[in-house]
């Protein structure tokens, strides 16, 4: 099941792109579509050094990769990725690639200022990629992503199985698994939490949604009783 998020557009709205057959999915989240200004990712981050400290730091000569374990944190401009193993590559043309994971109860996390505005994308993950070339992370089991005012309030959040943010066009996909079951939501499908642009940011409390299966949809245009 593949869910498009919410791309941030300019004026007053946001979209809230998603495709017929994946509206069952988004069910809660639909009252809370619209509403941020135009932004992307940081755009100077990709042209800044990548920095990383950890216990331990190897090199493959051969497969050209560096290994960093043990609390390991790597910064990039805005970007920020702390994990327990972070492995990094560079292609011919210097662009920068990173693959940060953590073990256990233990996740991975992401960071990274929108360009032009106080507001942040973060995310946790058992694995996260960070595509330089691109400027795509990707964040695969137990994923969660939030849009923060400032660096503290979550105005959205996401949950899935995995989730790729976009920092060029400011875009998100999500994709339901088991690994993000729980009583409450037993397919594991994705989840989703976003505030209206005139609002303040919603406090994440009280019992989870029931989300019910879908087995029909309304035609376009129309709306289902």
């Amino acid at each position: 099941m593949n869910e498009s998020f919410p791309r941030f557009e300019s004026g007053h709205t946001r979209a809230l792109r998603v495709s017929r057959a994946g509206l069952a999915a988004l069910l809660i989240a639909l009252p809370f579509a619209g509403f941020a200004p135009l932004a992307h990712a940081e755009r100077a981050d990709k042209d800044k050094p990548l920095n990383i400290e950890a216990d331990n730091m190897t090199y493959d000569d051969l497969k050209q990769v560096n290994i960093f374990t043990g609390h390991v944190v790597a910064t990039k401009g805005t970007i920020l990725i702390r994990a327990d193993r972070v492995e990094v590559t560079q292609d011919p043309q210097g662009y920068q690639y990173a693959t940060g994971t953590s073990t256990g109860k233990n996740l991975a996390y992401f960071r990274q200022k929108r360009d032009g505005v106080d507001e942040y994308i973060d995310g946790d993950a058992e694995r996260i990629d960070y595509d330089g070339k691109q400027d795509l992370t990707t964040l695969t089991t137990r994923a969660t992503v939030r849009r923060l005012q400032g660096t503290n309030t979550i105005m959205d959040e996401v949950h899935g199985s995995v989730i790729t943010y976009d920092g060029q066009n400011d875009f998100y996909t999500a994709k339901a698994g088991k690994d993000v079951a729980s009583p409450g939501n037993p397919n594991g499908r994705v989840r989703a939490m976003l505030s209206p642009r005139n609002g303040g940011a919603q406090p994440l409390s009280g019992p989870s949604a029931t989300l019910q299966p879908a087995n029909q949809f309304p035609a376009q245009g129309t709306t289902k009783p």
